[in-house]
């Protein structure tokens, strides 16, 4: 697997960590966006695997999910076969 391939298959992973744990916490992308002040369609995005988030925006996001980054990104890399 390319490295462009591997980091779109990461971003991808990460999406759905985010949106699991939203779905666990009962939000909407809107609400999480909100929370997080950040815009829906952004927040989409990062679901979608078509953002690469910063690790600001990482912390933002883990912050309202309740949630440390760490367990974010240990999902994230569960879900893509990178442990």
């Amino acid at each position: 697997m390319s490295p462009a391939d591997e980091t779109t298959a990461f971003l991808r992973a990460f999406g759905q960590a985010v949106r699991a744990q939203r779905a666990k916490r009962g939000l909407s992308q809107e609400e999480l966006g909100f929370e997080a002040e950040m815009d829906r369609t952004y927040v989409s995005g990062i679901e979608r695997g078509v953002r690469n988030p910063t690790l600001k925006t990482v912390r933002r996001l883990a912050k309202v999910l309740g949630v440390k980054p760490s367990i974010l990104i240990r999902r994230t890399e569960e879900l893509s076969g990178r442990r």
